[in-house]
C-alpha cells in the first residue's frame, strides 16, 4: 500500500513551489494565472482530505487515488520546475545561451499547455470523486511484541550489568532521602526496554513493595492509564472518567504506601497530566519506558534516573544470533561466519533473535546463507511472508509511522540516499532536505531542518556518532535493520532510485543514490535523467552517470565522495539552473567561471576537493549561503566588481569556513561588505605581511562588533595563526560579540577582547602551553557554558569559588596531566568533565563531589586499569552516580579545511578495551541540544569511545539532577 502520509507532505510542497512561481524571479507564470491560482486552491483541500482520512474521518470533501495522484502531483513538479529552469534560462546572458543552444528545452507554448492539462486531470478527478479512495492507515499502536512476552530469563544476554544498575536505583540507600524517584529507559525500537522493566518487576527487589503496578501507556489515554493502575491495584471501580477525579482517587490511595509502577511505552501529555497522581514521599519508584528523549528528560527532571539503552557489542551480539540461529545439539559444530549478519543488524536484540530464528528454519546456516540474508534483507519482509520476519517489521514500521509529520518522514526517508553504517554530517543532509524542498522556512522557524533533525535524534531514530563538547550531534547514521527499512519504503514510494550492485533496474528516477560502482553494465544504461532531482555518488559514478547534459531539473548534487569527478566535468554542471546544493570531491582543482549561472545555488561545498584558488564569480551568486573550503581570491580585476555587489546588500553569505590569509588581497579586504555573515573560518599564513594583518584586525573587529550592546545572532568566528604573531589580536576591543570563538596558536596571554565579548558561550583554545595568567582570565567569563582546551600542558592555577557559574562542559586534551585544582563552588553547573590524557594517574587531585551536577567523566582510553578503577570508584561514590567514559583522542590534523568524517570511517566508534569486571564504562549521551548553530568546538581529529561492556547491552545512564 502506498503511504497517503508522503503524498501529503508531497503535495504541501507543490503548493510552496506554486507560490514560488509568483515571486519577482519568476515572471513567467504570466500566462497561466488561471491555472496556477486554481492548483493553488484546490491543492490545499487535498492535503486536507488525505490528512483527514489518515486521522479516520469520514466528512471530508475529497476521496482521492492515492497512486493516481501521485502521478498527477509528479507531473505538476515537473511542470513547475520546468517553468522555473525556463525563467532562469532566460536570465542568462546571450552568450551562454548560445553555447547551450543544443540543449533540450520546453517552448513557452508547451509549459502553457502542460499547466492546462494538468488543471483538467485534477478537475477531472474531483468530479468523479466517488471513484477514489483511501484506505485507512492501521493504527499506529503496536501491539506488545509477543517476542517481549515470551522471553524467559535464560534466553536473555548483556542484561546483567544494566539490571544491576537499575536495581540499586530500585533500592531504597541507607541515608538517602525518601522520596519518588521516577527511572526512564529510553532507547531506539528492539534494544530490550520493556524486557529490562520485567527484570526489573519480577526482580526480588521490585517484589519488596507495598503496592505494585504494572500498565502500558502507548494508547495515550492519561485517563484510561489511571483506571488501569488502580485496577490493577485492587481498588473498586469508579463510575468516573475525570483524569482530575481518578489522580485525587489514585494519589489517596497510595499515599503513605511504598509502590512500585511501570508505565510501559509513556507519553510525554500523558506524564504532565498524571504526575499529580504519585505521592513524592516513601521512597516509591517510578519505572517508564519509552523511545522519546524528551519524554525521558521530562518524567526524570526531578531526582529522576535516565538509563539510555545502546547496542550490543560484537561478543553479545554473536553470543545471541547462534543462540537463536543454531541447534543447541550442534554447539560443538563449526560456528557459520556471522559477520556480514552482526554488522547488518547493528547491535539490535530484536533484530538478532528475529534473524537468528529465521535462519535456524533453514536448517545450519552456513556462511553464504549469512551473506544472502543480508544481500536480500530489505525485500525478506515482503517476499517470504514469514511471520518471523513480520514481528520485526511490525516495530520498525510502528516506529516510522508514529513520526509526528508527514514532512519529518520525507526527511528520515532520505538517508536511505546513503549507504548503511555511513556517518552522515548533520549539517549536510539538513541542507538537502531544505534544498529538496522537503522543508520551508516560516515566521515561527527560520531554521526547519535543524527541528526536524532535533525531532529525529528526540525519537532515538537515528544514531549520533560524532557529538561536541557542547553537545551538538555533528555525524550520526541509521541503525542498521531501521535503514534496510526506510530503504525498502523509499523504492516501494519510487521516493528513491538505488544502485547498489542488486539487480533492481530502475524504471523512471527522481532521486538516484550509486553506491561503489553500483552500475554493473553500463552498455544496458537507459534510465531517463532529465527529472532527476537529487544525485549522491559514493565511490566511482561511470561516464553516463556524469553526463551532466542529461540532466535538467537537479536541485541536490552530492559529488564529494565520487571518485572519477574530473575538472571537465563541471561546465556542464554550471548548465543545472536550478541547483541549490553542490559538493564536489574527487580530483576538482578549479572551478569554471561559468559557475556563475547557478544563480540558486545556496550550498557550495569544496572541502574535498583541491581548490586553492575561488573565482569571485562564487561571491556574486545572489542566494548563496554557506561557502565550505580553503581558499584564496586572486582576481585584482575583479575586487572593484565585487565590493560593488557586497556593498548592494545583495550578497546573503552567512557561512565562510573558509579563507588564508597571506601576502595578497583576499577576503579580509572584502569581509566588512559581507554584513550577513554569522560564521566566518581564517586561516593566517607565515606569508602574511603586518599590512595584511591589520586588515584583517580591521575585519574582525567590525565582524564583532557589537551595535548597542543589541547582538544575539548566533556569530562564530575560527582563527588558526600557527605561522604568525598573534600581536594583531590585541587591538580588538569592546563593544563585540561572539557566541563562540575558536583560537589556535601561540597564545601567551588571553587577547583582551575575549574576556569583553558579551555572553560569549562557548570558547575553544589551542596553544603549546597556556599560563596561568590566560587560564586565571578565563576564570571571568561568567556567561561560558563550554570550554575547551588544548595543549601540551598547563601552568598550575586554582580555579576559586564561584568561578565559571554558568559552565555546562569542560573539556581538557593535555599531553602531560597538569589538570587545575578546583576549589569547591566552582564550576556549580558543570555536567560533562573531559580529561584527556594518557597519562594520567589516578585522580589527579580531581574531587568531582563538588560538581553537584555532573553527570559524565571522560578519561583517555590510554590510561592505566588503576587508573580507570579509581574513577569509576569516585563515579559510584557520586550522589549523581555519572557515567564513565573512555575517548582517545587522535593528534589534529594541520590542514583544517579538509572534512573532518574520513571516507568509509566514522569519527566515534565503539570499540573493545580491557577494563576491570567491577566497572561499567559507557557510551556518551547524545540528546540533541535546543540551540542548533554552528559551533566552534570542532573535534580536532578522529575520537573514538571506548566502551568497556562487562555484560551490558545498554548505555547512558546518568541521574538528572533535580
Amino acid at each position: 500500500m502506498k503511504d497517503p502520509g508522503l503524498l501529503s507532505a508531497f503535495v504541501d510542497n507543490l503548493v510552496s513551489r506554486l507560490f514560488s512561481l509568483v515571486e519577482e524571479k519568476y515572471k513567467l507564470y504570466k500566462g497561466f494565472e488561471g491555472d496556477v491560482t486554481f492548483l493553488m486552491r484546490e491543492l490545499p483541500m487535498i492535503t486536507s482530505a488525505i490528512d483527514g482520512q489518515l486521522l479516520g474521518q469520514d466528512d471530508h470533501i475529497l476521496r482521492l487515488s492515492v497512486e493516481e495522484l501521485r502521478h498527477v502531483a509528479h507531473e505538476m513538479e515537473d511542470c513547475i520546475d520546468h517553468i522555473m529552469y525556463d525563467a532562469s534560462w532566460d536570465q542568462q546572458p546571450w552568450y551562454c545561451k548560445y553555447m547551450k543552444s543544443g540543449r533540450k528545452r520546453k517552448s513557452r507554448s508547451q509549459l502553457g499547455e502542460e499547466m492546462q492539462h494538468l488543471r483538467y486531470r485534477l478537475e477531472e478527478a474531483l468530479q468523479r470523486q466517488q471513484r477514489y479512495s483511501v484506505s485507512h492507515s492501521s493504527s499506529s499502536q503496536l501491539a506488545q511484541s509477543s517476542w517481549d512476552q515470551h522471553v524467559l530469563p535464560d534466553d536473555l544476554v548483556g542484561i546483567d550489568a544494566p539490571l544491576e544498575e537499575l536495581l540499586e536505583q530500585l533500592a531504597e540507600a541507607e541515608g538517602q532521602p525518601k522520596q519518588l524517584r521516577v527511572i526512564s529507559i529510553v532507547g531506539f525500537c528492539g534494544l530490550g526496554k520493556t524486557i529490562l522493566a520485567r527484570e526489573l518487576y519480577n526482580s526480588e527487589i521490585g517484589k519488596q513493595f507495598e503496592e505494585r503496578a504494572w500498565v502500558s501507556g502507548t494508547h495515550g489515554d492519561p485517563g484510561e492509564l489511571l483506571s488501569e493502575i488502580l485496577r490493577q491495584l485492587n481498588k473498586p471501580d469508579l463510575v468516573t472518567s475525570n483524569v482530575n477525579q481518578l489522580s485525587a482517587d489514585l494519589c489517596n490511595f497510595l499515599n503513605n504506601k511504598r509502590y512500585f509502577i511501570v508505565i510501559d511505552g509513556m507519553r510525554s501529555d500523558q506524564w504532565s497530566i498524571v504526575k499529580s497522581a504519585f505521592p513524592r514521599d516513601v521512597s516509591s519508584r517510578i519505572v517508564v519506558t519509552t523511545k522519546i528523549q524528551s519524554v525521558a528528560n521530562t518524567c526524570s527532571s526531578t531526582h529522576g534516573y535516565i538509563h539510555k539503552m545502546r547496542r550490543l557489542d560484537e561478543k553479545h551480539s554473536k553470543q545471541l544470533f547462534l543462540r537463536n540461529a543454531c541447534p543447541g545439539e550442534y554447539s560443538d559444530y563449526l560456528q557459520p561466519d556471522s559477520a556480514a549478519i552482526l554488522n547488518k543488524c547493528d547491535g539490535q536484540p530484536l533484530a538478532l533473535t528475529t534473524v537468528g530464528h529465521f535462519m535456524r528454519k533453514k536448517s545450519w546456516p552456513t556462511g553464504q546463507d549469512c551473506e544472502d540474508v543480508c544481500n536480500k534483507a530489505r525485500f525478506y519482509d515482503l517476499q517470504s511472508g514469514d511471520d518471523t520476519l513480520d514481528r520485526m517489521h511490525q516495530v520498525l514500521t510502528h516506529d516510522y509511522a508514529s513520526l509526528p509529520s508527514h514532512a519529518l518522514k520525507a526527511c528520515f526517508l532520505y538517508f536511505a540516499m546513503f549507504p548503511s553504517n555511513h556517518p552522515v554530517r548533520a549539517k549536510r543532509i539538513k541542507s538537502q532536505w531544505i534544498a529538496e524542498g522537503f522543508l520551508q522556512p516560516t515566521n515561527l522557524c527560520n531554521d526547519p531542518a535543524a527541528e526536524n533533525f532535533e525531532k529525529l535524534m528526540n525519537q532515538n531514530i537515528i544514531q549520533p556518532i560524532n557529538v561536541s563538547i557542547n553537545t551538538k550531534v555533528k555525524t550520526c547514521k541509521t541503525y542498521g535493520m531501521m535503514h534496510e527499512f526506510i530503504t525498502l519504503k523509499s523504492l516501494c514510494e519510487n521516493f528513491i532510485t538505488l544502485f547498489d550492485g542488486g539487480e533492481l533496474q530502475p524504471n523512471h528516477a527522481r532521486r538516484i543514490s550509486l553506491h561503489h560502482n553500483g552500475i554493473t553494465d553500463e552498455a544496458s544504461f537507459n534510465i531517463d535523467l532529465s527529472l532527476v532531482r537529487s544525485l549522491i555518488v559514493f565511490g566511482k559514478a561511470g561516464k553516463d552517470m556524469l553526463n551532466f547534459n542529461k540532466y535538467q531539473l537537479l536541485r541536490v548534487l552530492d559529488l564529494e565522495d565520487c571518485t572519477d569527478l574530473q575538472n571537465d566535468h563541471l561546465r556542464e554542471v554550471c548548465n543545472l539552473l536550478l541547483l541549490k546544493y553542490l559538493s564536489l570531491g574527487g580530483n576538482v582543482t578549479s572551478l569554471p567561471k561559468e559557475i556563475k549561472q547557478l544563480k540558486l545555488l545556496e550550498t557550495l561545498d569544496l572541502r574535498r576537493t583541491n581548490v586553492k584558488i575561488l573565482p569571485t564569480e562564487v561571491i556574486q551568486l545572489p542566494y548563496l549561503i554557506h561557502l565550505f573550503g580553503k581558499f584564496k581570491l586572486r582576481d585584482k580585476a575583479m575586487q572593484d566588481e565585487l565590493q560593488k555587489f557586497l556593498a548592494s546588500g545583495k550578497c546573503k553569505l552567512q557561512t565562510l569556513g573558509g579563507f588564508l590569509v597571506d601576502e595578497s588581497e583576499g577576503f579580509a579586504e572584502l569581509m566588512g561588505y559581507m554584513k550577513k555573515m554569522r560564521k566566518v573560518k581564517i586561516w593566517c599564513e607565515s606569508s602574511a605581511t603586518s599590512t595584511k594583518l591589520t586588515t584583517l584586525q580591521k575585519a574582525i573587529q567590525e565582524f564583532i562588533h557589537d551595535e548597542k550592546d543589541a547582538s544575539n545572532d548566533p556569530r562564530s568566528l575560527s582563527l588558526y595563526f600557527d605561522g604568525c604573531s598573534e600581536d594583531f589580536l590585541k587591538d580588538l576591543k569592546a563593544p563585540c560579540y561572539l557566541r563562540s570563538l575558536k583560537l589556535q596558536g601561540r597564545l601567551l596571554e588571553l587577547p583582551g577582547f575575549v574576556t569583553a565579548l558579551r555572553r560569549l558561550r562557548e570558547l575553544y583554545l589551542q596553544s603549546t602551553k597556556m599560563t596561568a595568567d590566560l587560564l586565571t582570565a578565563l576564570t571571568n567569563l561568567t556567561h561560558l557554558q563550554y570550554l575547551k582546551l588544548i595543549a601540551d600542558e598547563l601552568e598550575e592555577i586554582h580555579i576559586k569559588d564561584k568561578a565559571l557559574p554558568r559552565l555546562l562542559g569542560l573539556c581538557f586534551v593535555l599531553q602531560r596531566p597538569t589538570f587545575p585544582k578546583v576549589e569547591k563552588g566552582a564550576l556549580p553547573f558543570l555536567k560533562s568533565l573531559q580529561l584527556l590524557c594518557k597519562d594520567m594517574n589516578g585522580l589527579c587531585g580531581i574531587q568531582i563531589n563538588g560538581f553537584t551536577r555532573l553527570s559524565e567523566v571522560m578519561l583517555d582510553c590510554r590510561v592505566t586499569d588503576g587508573t580507570k578503577a579509581n574513577w569509576v570508584r569516585a563515579a559510584k561514590e557520586h550522589p549523581n552516580r555519572p557515567i564513565v567514559v573512555l575517548k582517545r583522542a587522535i593528534p589534529p590534523k594541520v590542514d583544517h579545511g579538509g572534512d573532518s568524517t574520513a571516507a568509509g570511517k566514522t569519527e566515534n566508534e565503539i570499540v573493545d578495551c580491557s577494563v576491570l569486571s567491577e566497572e561499567q564504562v559507557q557510551e556518551t549521551h547524545t540528546q540533541m541540544p535546543h540551540d542548533e548553530t554552528d559551533s566552534a568546538f570542532n573535534n580536532m581529529g578522529q575520537q573514538v569511545v571506548c566502551a568497556a561492556l562487562t555484560g551490558s547491552s545498554i548505555a547512558n545512564n546518568g541521574r538528572v539532577a533535580s
